[in-house]
């Protein structure tokens, strides 16, 4: 009965919205908690011209909601990590009810949850059209543009959120430190562990440290990492924060508390995950490297579970890039692209010096240090919508690449805050990207930052990266990946000679001074000593190296293999023949 009293609603809203909302009156007397009531009282009432009370009978449904036997189903999936099931349930809703926001910002949730933003900014935008004042969505959104790199976007969605609910401060925060402004996102997380009680926010007291060990504030960053592991011991993030510092040592009691937390039923498999990668570091400080070899393997094997990696996608997109970028199809496009010389890229495998390089560029008066930027990977998603990629290059006009690199500098000029006339980017993934990057842009400096293999990979494999770097959870996947990375960068040594300029790891170490002068001038930049005194550079710096980089020059990194060198057999012969000739 009730359902085809909505379907009559329905039909009137166009005709009569205030006989439908007559309709709507009629079955919320009835029932209060009727949320299908609700909406349709929302959209009779926009039809009416008054917003206000929309919004109120929106967010009524909304509220309504939860006790929606269909969307407690869905939840109750969402909660126990049972996608599979939450996401046919809410296509179903939907498609018997396209407009149930609730439903819509739930599946996008499980959009988000699979890696589809851009299916989950399209599912939010559209509940926002529904309902504008659903606060649950555009926060949900403000979170999916953050996680796109859109920064600005997202502290757009933010401004017109209430600055009091502390997780919305805490985004603002995360926002913030990504745009470099650190003094502020700081302020922020303060302002959340004063206001809503320090002792029950163990995630941002983590969030807080990362924030004080960009800026340096080494010290202050380990004390909110305790912090945070005091409230929850079994927090492998805080644990893991402490040990990805670097220059700390965790101690025997560190050890034995790490043990305890993993024998803690509770404990999620994130929880293990960073664990075990801590537990292999403080292993490793304590003179158990081969102990620390098996804590190494657990960690990245449920990683590797998390986030699986196909090493053949790799090796595809290298063969296509090969085939593409021939001396005739690059000698065809000379003189096109952005002649704006601003970018400095430093690219390369991750682990292989490449902060070390900007610490020393930056330290220049003519460079700006930034961050690992996602703006060339973001550019590379927006062609790869128009075609197959790299192919899709092809086809571009020369206007269009000129557009590219035009995009590249409106993107990047967020991070640019010193004035300087050059700036680095210092994403190592852009390597697989040197065509594209020589194309919109043929006048940017590009660095190829390179390490001995066994070094560079052992060093991946005993990392934890938040996103990004699949391959390197496994000894023959970032083998593969080395030796792949190693192949392009050579087609390019061939097709375009001299246009990227290599920096050997070991050759820096062994000259700092010599193999500074030569990078200057490879990049036509005078000589500074600043530039030697890099570890007296105060900037911010965001990545795994960023202790190491606020010391002289050392080689506490090099060699660590060498103590579980037997068990690198699969490493080895995935490097094959790179492993010897990796320098030229």
């Amino acid at each position: 009965m009730t359902q085809s009293v909505y379907s009559a609603i329905r039909q009137e809203l166009a005709a009569d919205p205030q006989a439908a909302l007559r309709g709507c009156t009629a079955l919320l007397a009835r029932n209060p908690d009727d949320a299908e009531a609700h909406r349709l009282a929302g959209r009779a009432w926009r039809a009416v011209g008054d917003d206000e009370r929309a919004v109120a009978a929106e967010l009524a449904a909304i509220d309504a909601s939860v006790l929606d036997p269909v969307l407690v189903a869905a939840g109750r999936a969402m909660v126990e990590k049972r996608i599979e099931v939450a996401e046919p349930i809410l296509r179903q809703r939907l498609r018997e009810n396209p407009f149930d926001v609730a439903a819509i910002r739930m599946l996008a949730e499980v959009a988000g949850r699979l890696g589809r933003l851009g299916d989950a900014e399209t599912l939010l935008r559209r509940a926002l059209e529904l309902a504008p004042g659903f606060v649950a969505a555009r926060t949900n959104l403000a979170l999916v543009l953050h996680r796109q790199a859109r920064t600005l976007e997202a502290l757009a969605e933010l401004d017109r959120l209430s600055s009091d609910a502390p997780a919305n401060a805490v985004l603002r925060a995360a926002a913030l430190g990504r745009l470099g402004e650190f003094t502020e996102a700081i302020a922020l997380y303060e302002q959340v562990l004063a206001q809503a009680g320090g002792d029950r926010q163990p995630r941002v007291w983590t969030s807080y440290g990362h924030a004080l060990k960009t800026v340096g504030r080494q010290a202050d960053a380990i004390a909110a990492y305790r912090r945070a592991i005091a409230i929850q011991p079994s927090l492998g993030d805080a644990w893991w924060s402490i040990a990805n510092l670097k220059t700390v040592r965790l101690e025997v009691g560190d050890i034995a508390a790490m043990n305890a937390a993993l024998a803690d039923p509770e404990a999620s498999e994130d929880d293990r995950m960073h664990l075990n990668f801590a537990l292999a570091k403080a292993l490793e400080d304590a003179g158990s490297p081969r102990e620390a070899f098996d804590r190494y393997a657990t960690a990245n094997a449920l990683r590797l579970r998390q986030q699986p990696y196909r090493a053949e996608t790799t090796t595809r997109a290298v063969d296509r890039a090969i085939a593409l970028y021939t001396p005739a199809f690059l000698a065809s496009r000379a003189g096109q692209g952005c002649p704006a010389a601003d970018p400095v890229f430093v690219l390369g495998m991750p682990r292989a010096g490449s902060t070390l390089i900007e610490q020393i560029l930056s330290s220049h008066s003519q460079v700006e240090g930034t961050m690992e930027l996602p703006d060339v990977i973001a550019l590379v998603g927006e062609l790869s919508d128009e075609g197959n990629y790299p192919a899709v290059v092809g086809t571009l006009p020369p206007e269009r690449l000129r557009a590219l690199g035009e995009a590249y500098l409106d993107r990047t000029r967020v991070q640019r805050r010193e004035g300087k006339p050059l700036f680095i980017d210092k994403t190592p993934n852009n390597w697989l990207h040197a065509g594209l990057i020589h194309l919109m842009l043929p006048n940017a400096r590009i660095v190829d930052a390179r390490r001995h293999p066994l070094d560079c990979c052992y060093s991946n494999f005993r990392q934890h990266y938040a996103q990004g770097q699949t391959f390197a959870y496994d000894l023959t996947d970032v083998g593969r990946y080395y030796a792949d990375y190693v192949r392009l960068m050579r087609h390019f040594d061939a097709v375009l000679p001299a246009r990227i300029v290599r920096v050997i790891h070991e050759d820096l170490l062994d000259d700092p001074e010599g193999g500074t002068r030569a990078l200057l001038a490879a990049l036509d930049l005078p000589f500074e000593e600043a530039c030697l005194r890099f570890h007296e550079n105060a900037r911010a710096v965001r990545t795994a190296s960023s202790e190491q980089v606020r010391r002289p020059i050392n080689r506490d990194g090099a060699g660590v293999w060498r103590a579980v060198d037997d068990r690198l057999e699969a490493l080895r012969t995935a490097l094959g023949p790179v492993l010897e000739d990796y320098a030229r």
